[in-house]
């Protein structure tokens, strides 16, 4: 007799928000960020500079935590903030504090821009602060109100669910009142709780800064020919990835605007241009980099550029091919992937 087996349900199949639309996917949070991370850039007097980003601070803390606006506000001490351990403590004496993990890279942003205040470093003017977010969201070309602190809480709370990260977990992160039916009969403790939360938290983290030849992000456009079809991602990064495949595997990964996906290029089919200005290429994806490593053996080179996101681009070449290009650590190339060399796969 042949024993069924059932999968571990998918917390992210039981996930049904009240308002589908009030929350930010993968990309547009990527996008905000970087309008935040962009307003910083462009501040002409230090005390500007310092105001934008502590409202930039603000933004990370509530953006990876999940946390209110009003609790990272009310943070009286920098104490409260263990980035080395990657966790905040939010709340106060009165209510208690709940102690939050965040991954490592917010941890390395929120160092970045945290302000110099050892006493009550959030001390901002909660309406302030929600107009900077108002405003970065219409940057994005976003509806203000997707700016707001709460649908950035929501979209931590959607995230970590579509992470595998259990709903009751998730309700003790982010300091829900109430559990609702599934956490009357799943029970988390607090070791169970960091143990789970550090898992998806370490993962995220190695998603966003990981692996050379591996970029994440949400499709755009699907073009279907008769045989192949040709498939546009946007990717965290701010990069556009152009992919073809066939229409069977297209229909076999369910594709259809706004999936998120893996796009994954092996380093051999990745070709190198030197220059600072773009080659004419029948190429379909041109990334401009530096370069940051060239390991040279008896027969062929590894060169590794890294692009202006930090993400690291891997090309294998034979050693004729790299005395051909001249290139040093620090000069300026372009990665180039033709559209039949880029997998695409499924976020698990």
């Amino acid at each position: 007799m042949k024993t069924q087996t059932h999968a571990p349900t998918n917390p992210s199949s039981i996930l049904s928000p009240s308002e589908a639309s009030r929350y930010l996917d993968p990309v547009q949070l990527a996008a905000l960020e970087g309008a935040f991370r962009d307003w910083v850039k462009t501040a002409r007097r230090a005390d500007t500079r310092e105001s934008r980003k502590r409202i930039f601070c603000i933004f990370l803390l509530i953006r990876y935590s999940g946390a209110r606006l009003g609790e990272i506000l009310g943070i009286a001490s920098r104490e409260q903030l263990d980035l080395t351990g990657h966790t905040i403590r939010v709340g106060n004496d009165a209510s208690g504090y709940r102690e939050v993990q965040i991954p490592p890279h917010g941890c390395l942003e929120i160092q970045e821009t945290l302000p110099p205040s050892e006493t009550e470093p959030f001390h901002v003017d909660a309406g302030h602060v929600r107009r900077k977010f108002y405003e970065r969201a219409e940057v994005c070309g976003l509806d203000k109100a997707m700016g707001s602190p709460n649908v950035i809480r929501r979209s931590r709370a959607v995230e970590l669910l579509r992470s595998n990260l259990p709903l009751p977990v998730v309700q003790k992160m982010l300091g829900h009142s109430t559990a609702g039916l599934t956490a009357g009969w799943l029970d988390f403790s607090d070791q169970d709780m960091r143990r789970v939360v550090e898992q998806v938290t370490q993962r995220e983290s190695n998603i966003k800064t990981s692996a050379r030849n591996s970029f994440v992000g949400k499709v755009t456009c699907i073009l279907a020919g008769d045989i192949q079809s040709v498939v546009t991602l946007a990717t965290l990064g701010g990069y556009t990835l152009t992919a073809i495949i066939t229409n069977e595997s297209a229909d076999r990964l369910s594709l259809q605007p706004g999936t998120l996906l893996t796009a994954e290029v092996k380093a051999p089919w990745v070709m190198i241009a030197a220059g600072s200005t773009l080659p004419a290429t029948s190429c379909a994806n041109a990334l401009k980099g530096t370069v940051i490593r060239i390991l040279s053996g008896k027969s062929t080179t590894e060169l590794i550029l890294s692009l202006s996101d930090g993400t690291e681009v891997c090309a294998l070449m034979t050693r004729p091919s790299e005395e051909a290009l001249a290139l040093g650590k620090g000069d300026e190339a372009w990665a180039l992937i033709d559209a039949f060399s880029v997998i695409l796969r499924l976020q698990e």
